[in-house]
């Protein structure tokens, strides 16, 4: 069985940082993740707020890195948490624990409006996150592209012994 999920949001307030009594880092925030539908009544559009909890080095990253109103990008797993409240009522909260996490946005695109998810799918420039694998630490973020030029690319040259040119006969086709 699977249970994976990845949002892509702003945060709703900065994350908290606390740590453990045996001084494991924790972080909490609440991300606010639009809906991709209008409702029917006024034509506007809805949020979901759902809950994080980070721990180790991604709490760590996510409370260093990332403020209200930053776009970040979330993976991890859904986790449903029972609990009692003060008048003794048992209550349900679902939280996710996140794995990884990724910059939504560009430090440049956060600063200057707001409400902008950037240029591409992710929303600005930057790719970077931390990636909580089993490897550890820091992610560096890949290499852009090399340029595309039309899509035509010259012709490495090739060692001539390796390969015998053919004729445009058919016969010559090896299928």
């Amino acid at each position: 069985m699977l249970n994976h999920i990845t949002i892509m949001g702003r945060l709703v307030r900065d994350p908290e940082l606390r740590r453990t009594g045996s001084g494991i880092a924790v972080a909490s925030f609440r991300v606010a993740v639009d809906r991709d539908f209008v409702s029917k009544d006024g034509g506007e559009r809805k949020a979901d707020f759902i809950d994080c909890v980070a721990w180790r080095q991604t709490g760590e990253f996510i409370s260093k890195y990332f403020t209200k109103g930053r776009m970040i990008v979330v993976d991890g797993r859904l986790e449903m948490r029972d609990w009692t409240d003060k008048e003794g009522n048992k209550r349900t909260s679902a939280e996710i624990v996140v794995a990884n996490a990724y910059f939504g946005d560009s430090k440049r695109d956060s600063d200057n409006s707001g409400s902008s998810y950037g240029g591409n799918a992710y929303g600005g420039n930057s790719y970077g996150g931390y990636n909580n694998n089993n490897y550890g630490g820091y992610q560096a973020p890949a290499p852009a592209p090399a340029p595309s030029y039309g899509g035509y690319s010259a012709p490495a040259a090739a060692p001539a012994s390796d390969f015998a040119m053919l004729e445009d006969d058919d016969a010559q086709l090896p299928f």
